[in-house]
């Protein structure tokens, strides 16, 4: 019996027969886990409206704190995460973008993936992915792909940024529910990044960063598109 009892508590002693700690403990939360969590509780306390216009994206969506200021005329959905990638956008896809069924996506990301290392014709694949996932879930509701930006911290991915804007410019001339949104060239000065329009970092945007952004896409937004969601008339 006692021997039994020993080989027992051992047995226990160990974790074998243990269950996962209910309160998840240990467990690694996927990424982006909270903020995915909180656009849900978002959008509890405060249901969007349908036809939207959605901002999804990575930090320079996420940190567009006025946003909805600067498109007064439209009723806006900011969905940024910051650090996100294109994949981690398609990942959520049905989180932050197929539910709100919006009128139209201006969409920024790619940035993030260029720096971690994707190849440019990997990055522009994986932004094809998401159209593809826009065309199964949203028809012809167009989007808008916002340019990869400059900045002085990421000044030796110019070469890289210039060729995947290049792929999404040549993209959107072959389709007609999408439209690229040049905001590079705006925010260049002789040539060179134009330091003032970033926060210390040198790599996120300030006030003055956000309203060239504003006037640039409020351009293309009024340019009509060629195509029209099909849950808003």
């Amino acid at each position: 019996m006692r021997g039994s009892m020993l080989v027992l508590s051992v047995f226990f002693g160990l974790g074998v027969c243990s269950p996962p700690p209910a309160n998840g403990e240990g467990v690694s939360p996927a990424p982006f886990a909270d903020e995915i969590h909180a656009f849900a509780m978002e959008d509890e306390i405060f249901p969007p409206a349908p036809c939207a216009t959605l901002f999804v994206g990575s930090s320079s969506i996420r940190f567009w704190f006025r946003l909805r200021n600067d498109f007064p005329e439209a009723y806006v959905i900011r969905r940024g995460f910051g650090g996100a990638t294109i994949s981690d956008i398609n990942h959520y896809f049905d989180k932050v973008v197929g539910r709100y069924h919006p009128s139209r996506i201006v969409f920024y990301a790619g940035e993030n993936d260029l720096n971690a290392g994707m190849a440019v014709e990997d990055v522009a694949s994986t932004f094809r992915k998401f159209m593809d996932m826009k065309d199964s879930a949203l028809g012809a509701t167009p989007v808008y792909f916002i340019s990869v930006k400059p900045s002085v911290a990421r000044a030796d991915e110019f070469p890289l940024q210039a060729a995947l804007n290049q792929e999404m410019a040549t993209l959107a001339e072959s389709r007609a529910d999408l439209t690229f949104v040049d905001i590079a060239e705006p925010m260049m000065k002789d040539g060179m990044v134009d330091r003032e329009v970033y926060v210390s970092d040198q790599l996120h945007m300030n006030a003055r960063g956000y309203d060239i952004w504003r006037d640039v896409i409020h351009r293309a937004l009024e340019s009509e598109s060629a195509t029209v969601s099909p849950f808003c008339p």
